[in-house]
């Protein structure tokens, strides 16, 4: 469901030296603290919605509308055989600190990213790189190991930024890029505060600060949108309160797309989860349409499989998982578990986890499991469930884009191993004409959803309420960014 309200209202003037000016910083809350401040070594999403294009930027980017273009890289060549990528950085640009950014600093970020002891969350992006090598300052020449058609779109997720040696020891609380804004605090618990860097490379921005602020709470986030307390909501966690905004002119509501797949998480080692029947049986459980419209108030769009419904390649596997309480009891029964079974549902802060969590409780209770809620706050999730494999179910949005490919590795917190779709990714990482990918892409997606890996249920939308003012905010995401380099307020 996607639709532009219009904008409404006057500009919003700021009175400077007893001018009238035009405002120059903003106020955005999201619902998620980031747990720190590393985009290369954190999973969680709330770091690149801070940082990302804002604070961190790589050597290619995304823009809003999902294209990846020259990042820090101003262009780069391909070899013939596509096994070796010669990058030409752009001239000029420094790190918030003022050490220079250059090609020794794109070696030491691939490098340690792909090192064994990488804690980078999507280690895989940096798997078939075989060597770095620093050519001169501007240039920095990257071997493949073999060829993988989705190495520059790799390139621009968060988890590849460019980071600096001087400033990695403390990149965990005191981030330093070379983005259009540099972090100047983080009172945790309220906010992070960002300024504008003056010394950016690119088209300075026309905000001059801004304050990230965390409200997890949805009465809260209404209130703090109804009193003007915030300039923008990105990812309004009460779409119930929707239509009130669509109808007041001080604001203005977005509803984009995300790449976010929203699933019922399974740990497919964990007993009865090993299988395939059980899952199946959770899978034909579900109700899409009741969960989307309980939970989300109708916004959000059922998926059959872990792929985006807007790409082109996605396949409409709905038909695989229908909603079938009988056949999910018979399916119980023939693993062994027709008097059913407990078990635990671990549910991390968003609202679409908490809300929708207690519809599918109910679900699963229809068909004899009995999943016993348990609500974590972020950094619990990540260390429990991400981390340790510590959970049976979870609810989770997967925001990264094009990210199918962790259902290759079985130490993913999910646990899927089949090395028959391990052969399958390794085939479309090496293979470049785009229909023989299309293929596999649609291989993959009905292996995935014929193993009944998880409960697929639908894709996130993202709903932005925004005073009139404001221009140049993302309307779909095509990463988890709240890109704040063209924001500006209208005059």
């Amino acid at each position: 469901m996607t639709h532009f309200s219009k904008l409404l209202g006057a500009s919003v003037l700021a009175l400077s030296a007893g001018m009238a000016t035009a405002q120059t910083d903003i106020t955005v809350a999201i619902q998620l603290e980031p747990p720190n401040l590393d985009p290369t070594g954190g999973a969680a999403q709330a770091i690149d919605s801070v940082l990302y294009t804002n604070v961190f930027e790589g050597l290619t980017r995304f823009m809003a509308d999902g294209s990846v273009v020259p990042g820090l890289a101003e262009s780069w060549d391909i070899s013939e055989d596509g096994l070796t990528y010669t990058f030409h950085l752009r001239e000029g640009v420094t790190f918030h600190d003022g050490t220079t950014m250059d090609a020794e600093d794109v070696k030491f970020s691939l490098d340690r990213a792909r090192a064994e002891d990488s804690t980078n969350a999507q280690k895989g992006l940096f798997t078939d790189i075989a060597e770095v090598t620093v050519i001169d300052p501007q240039t920095v020449e990257v071997k493949l190991a073999q060829q993988n058609g989705n190495f520059l779109f790799n390139m621009a997720w968060g988890d590849a930024v460019i980071v600096a040696p001087e400033s990695i020891d403390t990149i965990a609380s005191n981030p330093v890029g070379t983005g259009a804004f540099a972090f100047a605090d983080w009172v945790q618990g309220d906010r992070i505060e960002l300024t504008r860097n003056p010394d950016y490379w690119g088209t300075a921005p026309a905000l001059d600060s801004a304050t990230f602020r965390f409200i997890s709470d949805p009465t809260a986030a209404f209130a703090a949108v109804m009193a003007e307390d915030v300039d923008a909501f990105v990812g309004f966690p009460a779409p119930e309160n929707l239509p009130q905004f669509e109808a007041d002119p001080r604001f203005q509501v977005l509803i984009g797309n995300t790449e976010g797949e929203t699933i019922l998480s399974i740990n497919n080692k964990q007993e009865p989860f090993d299988n395939p029947q059980v899952r199946e049986a959770i899978a034909h459980a579900i109700d899409r349409d009741a969960l989307i419209d309980g939970a989300m108030f109708g916004y959000g769009t059922p998926i059959g499989t872990h792929f985006a419904p807007h790409n082109p390649d996605y396949v409409d596997l709905l038909d695989n998982s229908p909603y079938d309480p009988d056949r999910a009891r018979a399916l119980l029964a023939e693993a062994g578990y027709g008097d059913g079974f407990s078990t635990t549902l671990k549910l991390p802060p968003p609202s679409y986890a908490r809300r929708g969590g207690e519809i599918i409780a109910a679900q699963l209770r229809d068909i004899g499991i009995d999943a016993e809620i348990s609500n974590l706050e972020w950094a619990q999730w990540i260390e429990e469930v991400f981390t340790n494999k510590d959970f049976d179910l979870s609810i989770v949005s997967h925001t990264e884009p094009m990210d199918i490919g962790v259902y290759a590795n079985p130490d993913y917190y999910f646990q899927y191993d089949n090395p028959d779709f391990q052969d399958l990714m390794d085939t479309l990482n090496a293979t470049t004409d785009p229909a023989t990918r299309s293929d596999l892409l649609a291989q993959a997606q009905t292996m995935i959803a014929k193993d009944y890996v998880n409960g697929y249920l639908f894709q996130l939308s993202v709903p932005t309420v925004a005073k009139a003012g404001l221009t140049g905010l993302w309307v779909d995401q095509p990463t988890a960014a709240v890109d704040l380099t063209g924001v500006a307020w209208s005059e």
